[in-house]
């Protein structure tokens, strides 16, 4: 005779903690802080930075009783002289388990953690310098830690599963659109949202969520699309990324000087090259698959091998395909060296055995312990308690997070990789007044610049709608304002598609 063991029963006094410090957050706010920044014409700007949380509450998880479901992280910047309704720019960062710091302390907050110019790390101590091209000028700024990321919590398992999914984090975040328009009384106020990586994932589905509870964004900024995760996965009958990261990968050995001829001769030139190549011969060759015959196998194996800079000897190993990880740790290996994925102009040593396991990303191993340190530093500053953890990159988040979708719109991908260029489409077509600025940057191997330049020729609207569609590239990374030349650029061009508007 066998006997069930009983399941555990649910913790009743931790659930009650995780609420109470949910509700012990919500009351939390800190004080306003006064502060100005010189912009680089040479005026000053003053503004007021305030840190607080906003409330989740969403239907099933305790919405018709009031009881807000999480508890969210933000700071804003409201111009200090206010005339007239200030258009208000929400931002978040990617991961999905990224805090906002990348952009908030890196392109568009009026401080920023410099690091060198090349995307090395700079040596300690690290220094938060003001930004003379914060977007405060043109915007009010309130920075968004989504849930289980920065200091945001839920407030019970339930919330959390249902947070840490695609339709799940886009209801929170327009909660909290709402939320924060209502609680400062700024209905009416232009809207605009700046998303990365997954922060465009989040930000193209938001655009169209918000129209559902009649807000309509003005403007909606990408910064280095994910919006079409199938451009982007490499896995197994999915030949699309092997066509799309190639032209990124000739920019990157280019710059590696891994090019002979004509290919290497410049940037533009290797990417042209791979581009014109992807477009007549590569896709062809990968659809063909085993139906290639070897005459023309070997033609394309050869030619894949100059635009990349990888033996050939490789590429017929691979059968046509070379990833990612594939390019990370093969492109450099000669000279015992890792390419980076986020930057892919930083390099990193490989192990002495010579591995092939991809260990680090140097390029964002240059930014994460800057970033950190100056961050935790500067909201101690301005009265946030550290009386828990903030959680920069917080793995668990993508550990645990559901890709499915199913919102009742047909955008649920039976295929398993998530879309959201579906929502963006929709959104373009409701509201005629939204536009979108997209930007890329060209040694980016996470979101390639010709992975974005595909997903944005993708969205399903007319011509006349997709006008409104700007892409910018720039020579850096995936955090291409790192480089001080790439930011000033990405504020000039954000001035230009402002003015576009009028």
């Amino acid at each position: 005779m066998t006997t069930e063991t009983p399941a555990p029963k649910p913790d009743a006094d931790a659930a009650k903690r995780l609420r109470d410090k949910v509700d012990q957050l919500l009351a939390r706010t800190t004080e306003p802080t006064n502060a100005s920044v010189m912009l680089d014409d040479g005026r000053r700007f003053d503004y007021t930075v305030r840190a607080g949380f906003l409330p989740v509450a969403q239907t099933g998880l305790g919405a018709d009783r009031g009881e807000p479901q999480a508890a969210i992280f933000h700071i804003a910047y409201t111009a200090a002289r206010n005339s007239g309704p200030r258009p208000v720019c929400f931002v978040f960062n990617g991961g999905p388990g990224s805090s906002s710091v990348w952009l908030h302390l890196g392109a568009l907050g009026p401080k920023r953690v410099p690091i060198l110019n090349d995307g090395s790390a700079p040596p300690s101590p690290y220094r938060l310098v003001d930004n003379p091209l914060t977007w405060l000028p043109q915007f009010d700024l309130v920075f968004i830690d989504p849930p289980h990321t920065g200091y945001s919590i839920t407030a019970s398992d339930e919330a959390r599963k249902k947070l840490l999914s695609v339709d799940g984090d886009v209801e929170a975040l327009a909660e909290v659109v709402r939320g924060w328009l209502a609680a400062n009384g700024r209905f009416g106020s232009p809207l605009y949202v700046a998303g990365e990586s997954y922060g465009t994932t989040r930000g193209a589905a938001l655009a169209d969520k918000l129209l559902d509870l009649g807000l309509a964004l003005d403007g909606l900024i990408l910064v280095s699309c994910a919006m079409d995760l199938q451009s982007l996965v490499f896995a197994p009958r999915n030949d699309l990324p092997y066509a799309l990261f190639l032209p990124a990968f000739a920019n990157v050995a280019q710059y590696h000087g891994l090019l002979d001829g004509p290919l290497g001769a410049s940037p533009e030139a290797a990417r042209k090259a791979a581009e014109a190549f992807v477009a007549e011969d590569y896709l062809h060759a990968l659809h063909a698959g085993a139906r290639l015959d070897g005459r023309n196998k070997r033609r394309i194996e050869k030619r894949l091998a100059a635009v990349t800079g990888l033996p050939l000897a490789l590429v017929e190993e691979k059968n046509l395909r070379i990833s990612d990880q594939c390019f990370f740790v093969e492109a450099l290996r000669a000279k015992g060296r890792i390419v980076g994925r986020l930057e892919a102009r930083a390099t990193g040593p490989m192990a002495a055995s010579r591995t092939r396991e991809w260990e680090f990303d140097p390029g964002m191993e240059a930014l994460n312990a800057p970033y950190t340190a100056l961050a935790l530093s500067y909201y101690s500053s301005l009265g946030i308690a550290a009386d828990a953890r903030y959680e920069v990159f917080n793995p668990e988040v993508n550990k645990a997070w559901n890709w499915v979708r199913g919102d009742g719109k047909g955008t649920g991908d039976p295929t398993g990789y998530t879309c959201t260029s579906t929502d963006l489409s929709r959104a373009l077509r409701r509201h005629p007044h939204l536009r979108v600025l997209a930007a890329s940057g060209r040694y980016d191997l996470g979101t390639p610049y010709s992975a974005s330049d595909w997903s944005l020729a993708q969205l399903d609207a007319p011509a006349e709608v997709l006008a409104r569609v700007t892409h910018r590239h720039y020579d850096a990374g995936h955090m291409f304002y790192t480089r001080i030349e790439d930011l000033r650029q990405f504020k000039l061009d954000l001035v230009e598609w402002l003015a576009g508007a009028h």
